[in-house]
Protein backbone atom coordinates (compact mmCIF):
# COMPACT_ATOMS: atom_id res chain seq x y z
CA UNK A 1 0.00 0.00 0.00
CA UNK A 2 1.77 3.26 -0.88
CA UNK A 3 1.36 6.19 2.19
CA UNK A 4 0.98 9.99 0.92
CA UNK A 5 1.43 12.96 2.53
CA UNK A 6 0.99 16.51 1.23
CA UNK A 7 1.29 19.65 3.64
CA UNK A 8 4.26 20.63 4.62
CA UNK A 9 4.45 24.10 6.04
CA UNK A 10 6.88 26.48 7.59
CA UNK A 11 6.58 26.72 11.89
CA UNK A 12 6.45 30.35 11.36
CA UNK A 13 4.05 32.94 9.99
CA UNK A 14 4.87 33.11 6.05
CA UNK A 15 4.51 31.42 2.91
CA UNK A 16 3.90 27.50 2.83
CA UNK A 17 6.62 25.11 1.85
CA UNK A 18 5.16 23.20 -0.86
CA UNK A 19 7.38 20.99 -2.25
CA UNK A 20 6.69 19.30 -5.75
CA UNK A 21 6.98 15.48 -5.59
CA UNK A 22 5.76 15.12 -9.19
CA UNK A 23 8.96 16.95 -10.27
CA UNK A 24 11.15 15.49 -8.53
CA UNK A 25 9.86 11.85 -8.94
CA UNK A 26 10.90 13.28 -12.76
CA UNK A 27 14.67 13.84 -12.25
CA UNK A 28 17.11 11.34 -11.90
CA UNK A 29 17.87 10.17 -8.39
CA UNK A 30 20.18 7.98 -9.99
CA UNK A 31 23.14 10.49 -11.03
CA UNK A 32 26.37 10.66 -9.31
CA UNK A 33 26.84 11.95 -6.06
CA UNK A 34 29.01 14.81 -7.04
CA UNK A 35 26.62 16.15 -9.27
CA UNK A 36 24.41 17.13 -6.13
CA UNK A 37 26.56 20.38 -6.17
CA UNK A 38 27.85 22.79 -9.09
CA UNK A 39 30.51 24.81 -9.21
CA UNK A 40 29.11 27.53 -8.39
CA UNK A 41 29.77 30.46 -5.80
CA UNK A 42 27.20 29.71 -3.21
CA UNK A 43 27.94 29.17 0.22
CA UNK A 44 28.06 24.98 1.29
CA UNK A 45 29.21 25.33 4.59
CA UNK A 46 31.10 27.31 7.28
CA UNK A 47 33.87 25.59 9.83
CA UNK A 48 34.95 27.63 12.20
CA UNK A 49 35.18 31.29 9.79
CA UNK A 50 36.47 29.08 7.07
CA UNK A 51 33.78 29.26 3.87
CA UNK A 52 33.41 26.82 1.71
CA UNK A 53 31.64 27.35 -1.72
CA UNK A 54 30.26 24.40 -3.52
CA UNK A 55 33.08 25.56 -6.07
CA UNK A 56 35.71 25.02 -3.97
CA UNK A 57 34.02 22.11 -2.81
CA UNK A 58 33.84 21.21 -5.92
CA UNK A 59 37.59 21.08 -6.68
CA UNK A 60 38.89 20.15 -3.71
CA UNK A 61 37.08 17.05 -3.71
CA UNK A 62 38.34 16.33 -7.26
CA UNK A 63 41.61 16.69 -6.15
CA UNK A 64 41.56 14.61 -3.10
CA UNK A 65 40.35 11.75 -5.58
CA UNK A 66 43.00 12.12 -7.75
CA UNK A 67 44.94 11.50 -4.96
CA UNK A 68 43.76 8.61 -4.26
CA UNK A 69 43.50 6.92 -7.38
CA UNK A 70 47.39 8.03 -7.51
CA UNK A 71 48.09 5.76 -4.57
CA UNK A 72 46.12 2.86 -6.39
CA UNK A 73 42.38 3.14 -5.26
CA UNK A 74 40.51 1.70 -7.75
CA UNK A 75 36.32 1.52 -7.85
CA UNK A 76 34.60 -0.96 -4.85
CA UNK A 77 37.94 -0.50 -2.41
CA UNK A 78 36.91 0.75 0.87
CA UNK A 79 38.05 4.06 2.51
CA UNK A 80 38.13 4.37 5.95
CA UNK A 81 37.24 7.62 7.39
CA UNK A 82 37.80 8.04 10.88
CA UNK A 83 37.05 11.78 11.16
CA UNK A 84 34.99 14.99 12.72
CA UNK A 85 33.09 17.04 10.89
CA UNK A 86 34.75 19.87 8.80
CA UNK A 87 35.65 20.19 5.23
CA UNK A 88 37.96 16.72 5.77
CA UNK A 89 35.20 14.52 5.72
CA UNK A 90 32.83 16.48 3.11
CA UNK A 91 35.85 16.39 0.54
CA UNK A 92 36.82 12.76 1.47
CA UNK A 93 33.05 11.53 1.01
CA UNK A 94 32.58 13.36 -2.35
CA UNK A 95 35.67 11.82 -3.30
CA UNK A 96 34.87 8.57 -2.76
CA UNK A 97 31.62 8.98 -4.49
CA UNK A 98 33.40 10.61 -8.11
CA UNK A 99 35.86 7.46 -7.87
CA UNK A 100 33.27 4.75 -7.01
CA UNK A 101 35.23 3.88 -4.16
CA UNK A 102 33.33 2.74 -0.85
CA UNK A 103 33.47 5.38 1.75
CA UNK A 104 33.45 3.61 5.22
CA UNK A 105 33.10 5.81 7.93
CA UNK A 106 34.64 5.02 11.58
CA UNK A 107 32.53 5.38 14.47
CA UNK A 108 34.01 7.84 17.08
CA UNK A 109 33.34 6.37 20.49
CA UNK A 110 34.84 3.07 19.29
CA UNK A 111 38.35 2.42 21.27
CA UNK A 112 41.04 0.04 19.77
CA UNK A 113 39.92 -3.19 19.87
CA UNK A 114 36.42 -1.98 18.33
CA UNK A 115 38.55 -0.67 15.23
CA UNK A 116 40.59 -3.43 15.17
CA UNK A 117 37.57 -5.91 14.62
CA UNK A 118 36.15 -3.04 11.85
CA UNK A 119 39.32 -2.45 9.78
CA UNK A 120 39.47 -6.94 10.13
CA UNK A 121 36.39 -6.88 8.16
CA UNK A 122 36.56 -3.85 5.89
CA UNK A 123 40.10 -4.14 4.35
CA UNK A 124 40.81 -0.75 3.47
CA UNK A 125 42.55 0.74 0.43
CA UNK A 126 43.20 3.48 2.60
CA UNK A 127 42.74 5.47 6.26
CA UNK A 128 41.75 9.34 6.91
CA UNK A 129 41.42 10.01 10.03
CA UNK A 130 41.90 13.20 12.79
CA UNK A 131 45.71 12.52 14.40
CA UNK A 132 44.06 12.27 17.85
CA UNK A 133 41.62 9.65 17.09
CA UNK A 134 44.47 7.79 15.20
CA UNK A 135 46.15 7.45 18.29
CA UNK A 136 43.43 4.45 18.93
CA UNK A 137 44.24 2.63 15.85
CA UNK A 138 48.15 3.01 15.34
CA UNK A 139 48.39 -0.19 17.44
CA UNK A 140 46.49 -1.83 14.78
CA UNK A 141 49.40 -4.38 12.87
CA UNK A 142 49.95 -3.55 9.40
CA UNK A 143 48.74 -6.97 8.46
CA UNK A 144 45.26 -5.42 8.99
CA UNK A 145 45.75 -1.52 7.84
CA UNK A 146 49.15 -1.38 5.58
CA UNK A 147 51.60 1.71 6.68
CA UNK A 148 51.71 2.52 3.49
CA UNK A 149 48.10 3.63 3.46
CA UNK A 150 47.28 5.69 6.71
CA UNK A 151 46.96 9.45 6.23
CA UNK A 152 46.19 11.91 9.01
CA UNK A 153 44.75 15.03 9.76
CA UNK A 154 47.40 16.53 11.66
CA UNK A 155 51.19 15.59 12.73
CA UNK A 156 51.50 11.95 12.81
CA UNK A 157 53.39 10.47 15.33
CA UNK A 158 53.95 6.60 15.08
CA UNK A 159 56.19 6.98 12.16
CA UNK A 160 53.62 4.83 9.71
CA UNK A 161 50.96 7.61 9.42
CA UNK A 162 51.80 10.29 6.41
CA UNK A 163 49.68 13.72 6.32
CA UNK A 164 47.09 13.51 4.54
CA UNK A 165 48.29 16.53 2.61
CA UNK A 166 50.38 14.30 0.57
CA UNK A 167 46.36 12.97 -0.99
CA UNK A 168 45.45 16.33 -2.64
CA UNK A 169 48.72 18.08 -3.76
CA UNK A 170 48.50 17.06 -7.22
CA UNK A 171 46.68 18.77 -10.10
CA UNK A 172 43.37 17.29 -10.89
CA UNK A 173 43.67 14.66 -13.38
CA UNK A 174 40.82 14.99 -16.91
CA UNK A 175 39.18 11.38 -16.52
CA UNK A 176 38.26 9.87 -13.69
CA UNK A 177 36.44 6.75 -13.27
CA UNK A 178 32.94 5.86 -14.52
CA UNK A 179 31.11 4.93 -11.61
CA UNK A 180 28.19 2.80 -11.37
CA UNK A 181 25.60 4.36 -9.43
CA UNK A 182 23.59 1.29 -8.01
CA UNK A 183 27.35 -0.57 -6.72
CA UNK A 184 27.80 -0.04 -2.76
CA UNK A 185 28.99 3.43 -2.05
CA UNK A 186 29.05 3.92 1.35
CA UNK A 187 28.92 1.34 4.77
CA UNK A 188 27.40 2.59 7.31
CA UNK A 189 27.92 0.98 11.04
CA UNK A 190 24.63 -0.14 12.97
CA UNK A 191 24.95 0.61 16.61
CA UNK A 192 25.90 -3.50 17.38
CA UNK A 193 23.06 -4.11 20.15
CA UNK A 194 22.19 -7.33 18.94
CA UNK A 195 26.05 -8.00 19.17
CA UNK A 196 28.58 -6.86 16.09
CA UNK A 197 27.76 -3.77 14.06
CA UNK A 198 26.17 -4.66 11.17
CA UNK A 199 27.72 -2.43 8.01
CA UNK A 200 24.56 -1.34 5.95
CA UNK A 201 25.20 -0.85 2.44
CA UNK A 202 23.83 2.20 0.48
CA UNK A 203 24.13 2.97 -3.08
CA UNK A 204 25.33 6.44 -4.76
CA UNK A 205 21.12 6.07 -6.37
CA UNK A 206 19.79 5.06 -2.81
CA UNK A 207 21.79 8.32 -1.05
CA UNK A 208 20.52 10.48 -3.73
CA UNK A 209 16.84 9.32 -3.32
CA UNK A 210 17.21 9.92 0.22
CA UNK A 211 18.78 13.33 -0.07
CA UNK A 212 15.89 14.40 -2.79
CA UNK A 213 13.54 12.96 -0.52
CA UNK A 214 14.50 14.72 2.62
CA UNK A 215 13.80 18.00 0.92
CA UNK A 216 9.94 17.27 2.55
CA UNK A 217 11.29 17.75 6.72
CA UNK A 218 11.44 21.64 4.93
CA UNK A 219 14.91 22.24 3.75
CA UNK A 220 14.73 25.10 1.68
CA UNK A 221 17.29 27.31 -0.05
CA UNK A 222 18.46 30.34 1.11
CA UNK A 223 18.39 28.52 4.72
CA UNK A 224 20.98 28.29 7.62
CA UNK A 225 21.43 25.28 8.92
CA UNK A 226 22.96 24.56 12.68
CA UNK A 227 25.12 21.59 12.11
CA UNK A 228 26.26 19.40 15.06
CA UNK A 229 25.49 15.88 13.67
CA UNK A 230 28.55 13.84 13.02
CA UNK A 231 28.97 12.73 10.00
CA UNK A 232 30.33 9.52 10.22
CA UNK A 233 26.56 8.64 10.60
CA UNK A 234 23.47 8.62 8.78
CA UNK A 235 21.51 11.54 10.75
CA UNK A 236 24.49 14.02 9.67
CA UNK A 237 25.58 12.65 6.34
CA UNK A 238 21.93 12.80 4.87
CA UNK A 239 21.38 16.05 6.60
CA UNK A 240 25.13 17.58 4.38
CA UNK A 241 23.76 15.66 1.16
CA UNK A 242 19.98 17.31 1.43
CA UNK A 243 21.45 20.60 2.39
CA UNK A 244 23.77 20.88 -0.73
CA UNK A 245 21.15 19.31 -3.07
CA UNK A 246 18.32 21.68 -1.53
CA UNK A 247 20.77 25.16 -2.04
CA UNK A 248 20.84 25.38 2.17
CA UNK A 249 24.32 26.36 3.63
CA UNK A 250 25.42 25.12 7.09
CA UNK A 251 26.99 26.15 9.98
CA UNK A 252 29.15 23.42 11.48
CA UNK A 253 29.74 23.13 14.98
CA UNK A 254 30.54 21.37 18.15
CA UNK A 255 27.65 18.83 19.43
CA UNK A 256 30.12 18.86 22.91
CA UNK A 257 29.54 22.56 22.94
CA UNK A 258 25.74 23.93 23.41
CA UNK A 259 26.84 27.15 24.43
CA UNK A 260 28.52 27.43 21.42
CA UNK A 261 26.00 26.17 19.10
CA UNK A 262 23.40 28.89 20.60
CA UNK A 263 25.80 31.24 20.01
CA UNK A 264 26.57 30.41 16.49
CA UNK A 265 22.91 30.40 16.24
CA UNK A 266 22.69 33.85 17.31
CA UNK A 267 25.17 35.22 15.06
CA UNK A 268 24.54 33.37 12.11
CA UNK A 269 21.09 33.89 11.92
CA UNK A 270 20.24 30.05 11.65
CA UNK A 271 16.91 28.78 10.37
CA UNK A 272 17.28 25.26 10.74
CA UNK A 273 18.03 23.49 13.50
CA UNK A 274 17.36 19.59 13.85
CA UNK A 275 19.54 16.57 16.39
CA UNK A 276 18.50 13.89 18.88
CA UNK A 277 16.37 14.17 21.57
CA UNK A 278 19.52 14.07 23.92
CA UNK A 279 21.55 16.98 22.36
CA UNK A 280 18.61 19.27 22.24
CA UNK A 281 18.07 18.91 26.09
CA UNK A 282 21.43 20.14 26.60
CA UNK A 283 20.69 23.28 24.44
CA UNK A 284 17.42 24.01 26.03
CA UNK A 285 19.18 23.81 29.56
CA UNK A 286 21.97 26.68 28.21
CA UNK A 287 18.83 28.63 26.72
CA UNK A 288 17.41 28.37 30.06
CA UNK A 289 20.22 29.53 32.15
CA UNK A 290 21.49 32.50 29.18
CA UNK A 291 19.18 33.11 26.14
CA UNK A 292 20.27 33.49 23.15
CA UNK A 293 18.38 35.50 20.05
CA UNK A 294 17.13 32.56 18.49
CA UNK A 295 13.98 34.43 16.34
CA UNK A 296 15.78 33.04 13.11
CA UNK A 297 14.80 30.02 13.80
CA UNK A 298 12.08 28.95 11.31
CA UNK A 299 12.35 24.66 11.90
CA UNK A 300 13.23 22.69 14.70
CA UNK A 301 13.37 18.84 14.37
CA UNK A 302 14.51 15.64 16.45
CA UNK A 303 15.02 12.19 15.57
CA UNK A 304 16.53 8.88 16.61
CA UNK A 305 14.85 8.39 19.04
CA UNK A 306 11.20 9.29 21.05
CA UNK A 307 11.23 13.05 22.59
CA UNK A 308 12.12 12.83 26.18
CA UNK A 309 9.32 13.39 28.90
CA UNK A 310 8.19 17.34 28.82
CA UNK A 311 10.73 18.57 25.72
CA UNK A 312 8.52 19.17 22.81
CA UNK A 313 5.98 20.88 26.04
CA UNK A 314 8.86 23.26 27.36
CA UNK A 315 10.47 23.86 23.37
CA UNK A 316 8.65 26.57 22.44
CA UNK A 317 8.93 28.43 25.24
CA UNK A 318 12.44 28.85 24.80
CA UNK A 319 13.01 28.87 21.23
CA UNK A 320 10.35 30.12 19.81
CA UNK A 321 8.73 27.35 17.42
CA UNK A 322 7.36 23.55 17.92
CA UNK A 323 9.73 20.83 18.13
CA UNK A 324 8.69 18.11 15.45
CA UNK A 325 9.42 14.62 15.54
CA UNK A 326 10.02 12.08 13.39
CA UNK A 327 11.35 8.37 12.48
CA UNK A 328 14.53 7.72 10.73
CA UNK A 329 17.26 4.65 10.69
CA UNK A 330 20.49 3.88 8.63
CA UNK A 331 18.64 1.68 6.26
CA UNK A 332 15.43 3.43 6.20
CA UNK A 333 16.14 7.51 5.93
CA UNK A 334 14.05 9.08 3.55
CA UNK A 335 10.77 7.57 4.69
CA UNK A 336 9.31 10.04 6.99
CA UNK A 337 8.54 13.58 7.64
CA UNK A 338 8.17 15.00 10.92
CA UNK A 339 4.78 14.94 12.75
CA UNK A 340 2.45 18.03 13.39
CA UNK A 341 1.30 16.51 16.74
CA UNK A 342 3.45 16.55 20.33
CA UNK A 343 5.27 12.92 20.58
CA UNK A 344 6.88 10.04 18.96
CA UNK A 345 4.79 10.75 15.53
CA UNK A 346 5.74 10.49 11.97
CA UNK A 347 3.75 11.22 8.24
CA UNK A 348 4.99 9.55 5.35
CA UNK A 349 6.99 10.87 2.49
CA UNK A 350 5.40 9.73 -0.75
CA UNK A 351 6.52 6.69 -2.56
CA UNK A 352 7.82 4.68 0.16
CA UNK A 353 5.84 1.63 0.44
CA UNK A 354 4.84 0.89 4.11
CA UNK A 355 3.21 -2.97 6.03
CA UNK A 356 2.56 -3.15 8.87
CA UNK A 357 3.04 -7.20 10.04
CA UNK A 358 1.80 -9.37 13.17
CA UNK A 359 4.44 -11.53 14.18
CA UNK A 360 3.20 -14.20 11.47
CA UNK A 361 3.36 -11.62 8.58
CA UNK A 362 -0.03 -10.80 8.15
CA UNK A 363 -1.33 -7.20 7.73
CA UNK A 364 -2.82 -5.85 11.18
CA UNK A 365 -5.59 -3.61 11.01
CA UNK A 366 -5.51 0.01 11.05
CA UNK A 367 -5.25 1.76 14.40
CA UNK A 368 -3.58 -1.90 15.40
CA UNK A 369 0.50 -2.02 16.48
CA UNK A 370 2.26 -4.12 13.99
CA UNK A 371 5.96 -4.42 12.84
CA UNK A 372 6.03 -1.81 10.16
CA UNK A 373 8.15 -2.98 6.82
CA UNK A 374 9.43 -0.67 4.23
CA UNK A 375 10.43 -0.44 0.63
CA UNK A 376 11.19 1.63 -1.58
CA UNK A 377 14.51 3.29 -4.14
CA UNK A 378 16.00 4.60 -0.83
CA UNK A 379 16.03 1.73 0.97
CA UNK A 380 19.73 0.59 1.27
CA UNK A 381 21.01 -2.08 -0.47
CA UNK A 382 21.27 -4.63 2.40
CA UNK A 383 24.14 -5.25 4.69
CA UNK A 384 27.59 -5.84 3.24
CA UNK A 385 29.78 -8.90 3.98
CA UNK A 386 32.88 -8.86 2.33
CA UNK A 387 33.85 -7.30 -1.74
CA UNK A 388 31.21 -7.97 -3.52
CA UNK A 389 28.81 -9.70 -1.30
CA UNK A 390 26.23 -8.22 1.35
CA UNK A 391 22.75 -9.69 2.11
CA UNK A 392 19.81 -7.88 0.95
CA UNK A 393 16.21 -7.68 1.92
CA UNK A 394 13.24 -10.40 0.94
CA UNK A 395 11.91 -8.64 -2.20
CA UNK A 396 13.37 -5.35 -1.27
CA UNK A 397 11.39 -5.15 2.06
CA UNK A 398 13.10 -3.71 5.19
CA UNK A 399 12.16 -5.05 8.18
CA UNK A 400 12.63 -1.97 10.53
CA UNK A 401 12.00 -3.98 13.72
CA UNK A 402 9.99 -0.95 14.81
CA UNK A 403 6.08 -1.86 16.20
CA UNK A 404 4.24 1.34 14.90
CA UNK A 405 0.46 2.23 14.72
CA UNK A 406 -1.24 3.75 11.83
CA UNK A 407 -4.03 6.55 13.01
CA UNK A 408 -6.76 7.38 10.74
CA UNK A 409 -5.10 10.20 9.79
CA UNK A 410 -2.22 8.46 8.04
CA UNK A 411 0.08 9.32 11.06
CA UNK A 412 1.92 6.46 11.92
CA UNK A 413 2.98 6.40 15.87
CA UNK A 414 6.04 4.77 17.33
CA UNK A 415 5.19 2.15 20.10
CA UNK A 416 8.39 0.17 20.50
CA UNK A 417 11.26 -1.65 19.27
CA UNK A 418 10.31 -4.95 18.50
CA UNK A 419 12.52 -6.66 20.96
CA UNK A 420 11.53 -4.29 23.69
CA UNK A 421 7.78 -4.67 23.51
CA UNK A 422 6.24 -6.37 26.63
CA UNK A 423 4.19 -9.35 26.26
CA UNK A 424 1.91 -10.07 29.88
CA UNK A 425 -0.25 -12.43 29.96
CA UNK A 426 -0.61 -12.40 25.83
CA UNK A 427 -1.07 -8.40 25.69
CA UNK A 428 1.28 -6.21 24.20
CA UNK A 429 2.72 -3.44 26.39
CA UNK A 430 4.09 -0.30 24.40
CA UNK A 431 7.56 0.80 26.80
CA UNK A 432 7.24 4.18 25.22
CA UNK A 433 3.26 4.41 26.22
CA UNK A 434 4.00 3.41 29.75
CA UNK A 435 6.92 5.85 30.39
CA UNK A 436 5.38 8.77 28.71
CA UNK A 437 2.40 8.53 31.30
CA UNK A 438 5.01 8.06 34.02
CA UNK A 439 7.19 10.82 33.43
CA UNK A 440 4.57 13.37 33.10
CA UNK A 441 3.55 13.26 36.75
CA UNK A 442 5.44 16.40 38.16
CA UNK A 443 7.78 14.76 40.44
CA UNK A 444 9.57 12.72 37.62
CA UNK A 445 11.92 13.77 35.47
CA UNK A 446 12.98 10.66 33.26
CA UNK A 447 11.31 7.08 33.30
CA UNK A 448 11.93 3.85 31.47
CA UNK A 449 10.27 0.12 31.89
CA UNK A 450 10.87 -2.82 31.24
CA UNK A 451 9.55 -6.38 30.61
CA UNK A 452 11.58 -9.09 33.24
CA UNK A 453 10.67 -13.12 32.70
CA UNK A 454 7.47 -14.56 34.99
CA UNK A 455 6.57 -18.09 35.01
CA UNK A 456 2.93 -17.30 34.92
CA UNK A 457 2.23 -14.15 32.69
CA UNK A 458 5.72 -14.86 30.38
CA UNK A 459 6.50 -10.98 31.44
CA UNK A 460 5.84 -8.49 34.00
CA UNK A 461 6.38 -4.88 33.74
CA UNK A 462 8.98 -3.23 36.47
CA UNK A 463 9.29 0.72 35.91
CA UNK A 464 11.96 2.98 37.09
CA UNK A 465 11.66 6.77 37.58
CA UNK A 466 14.48 10.12 38.17
CA UNK A 467 12.70 11.63 40.65
CA UNK A 468 12.66 15.50 40.25
CA UNK A 469 14.60 17.50 42.94
CA UNK A 470 13.13 17.31 46.26
CA UNK A 471 10.77 14.46 45.37
CA UNK A 472 11.56 11.09 47.67
CA UNK A 473 10.87 7.58 47.35
CA UNK A 474 7.69 8.14 49.51
CA UNK A 475 6.28 9.75 46.41
CA UNK A 476 6.56 6.44 44.47
CA UNK A 477 2.76 4.95 44.78
CA UNK A 478 1.37 8.21 44.81
CA UNK A 479 2.98 8.05 41.00
CA UNK A 480 1.95 4.75 40.28
CA UNK A 481 -1.81 5.44 41.24
CA UNK A 482 -1.55 8.73 39.01
CA UNK A 483 -0.53 6.14 36.28
CA UNK A 484 -3.39 3.95 37.37
CA UNK A 485 -5.84 7.08 36.14
CA UNK A 486 -4.78 6.89 32.75
CA UNK A 487 -3.55 3.51 31.70
CA UNK A 488 -5.15 -0.08 31.70
CA UNK A 489 -4.50 -2.14 34.55
CA UNK A 490 -2.95 -4.73 32.43
CA UNK A 491 -0.14 -1.82 31.42
CA UNK A 492 0.86 -0.99 35.08
CA UNK A 493 4.40 -1.70 36.66
CA UNK A 494 4.27 -4.64 39.39
CA UNK A 495 7.04 -2.70 40.39
CA UNK A 496 8.44 0.79 40.52
CA UNK A 497 11.82 1.97 41.25
CA UNK A 498 13.55 5.17 41.95
CA UNK A 499 16.74 5.69 40.33
CA UNK A 500 19.53 7.90 40.49
CA UNK A 501 19.65 8.17 36.32
CA UNK A 502 17.99 6.40 33.54
CA UNK A 503 21.20 5.20 31.88
CA UNK A 504 21.06 5.74 27.88
CA UNK A 505 23.39 4.81 25.29
CA UNK A 506 25.95 7.32 23.04
CA UNK A 507 22.43 8.02 21.04
CA UNK A 508 20.50 8.95 24.10
CA UNK A 509 18.51 5.80 23.72
CA UNK A 510 17.03 4.23 27.42
CA UNK A 511 19.70 1.15 28.17
CA UNK A 512 17.01 -1.37 28.73
CA UNK A 513 19.21 -4.43 28.35
CA UNK A 514 21.22 -2.30 31.97
CA UNK A 515 18.05 -1.74 33.83
CA UNK A 516 16.53 -5.29 33.36
CA UNK A 517 20.01 -6.41 34.35
CA UNK A 518 19.53 -4.59 37.86
CA UNK A 519 16.21 -6.16 38.74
Amino acid sequence: MIKSSSEFVSDRTGPANSFDYAAAAQRDTRRLLNDLIMPSERLAFVRDGDRWTHARLTAEAARLATGLTRIGVQAGDRIALHLRNGPEIALAYLACFRLGAIAAPLNLRFKTAELEDMLRRLRPAAYIGHADLYRLVSPIGTEILGAAVRYVVGEPEDGLARRWTLLHRHQTMSVLANTDPDKPALLLSTSGSTGQPKLVAHSQSTLASIATRLMSLNVQAGDVVAFFMPMVHASGLCTFLTSLLAGASLVMLDANDPDGILDAIEAHSCTYLAGLPTMLAHLMSCQRQRPRNVSSLRVCRSGGDVPLPGQQEEFPSLFGVPLRNFWASTEGAGSFTYGLRPGAVSRPIPGVEIRLVDADDHPVARGAPGEMLLRGPHIALGYWTGPGEWGGFTDGWYRTGDIMREDNEGNFWFLSRAKDLIVRGGSNISPVEVERVLASHPGVRDAAVVGVPDPLLGQKIVGFVHLAEGVGAERLEEILHAASVRLADYKLPERLLAVASIPRNGLGKIDRAHLARTV
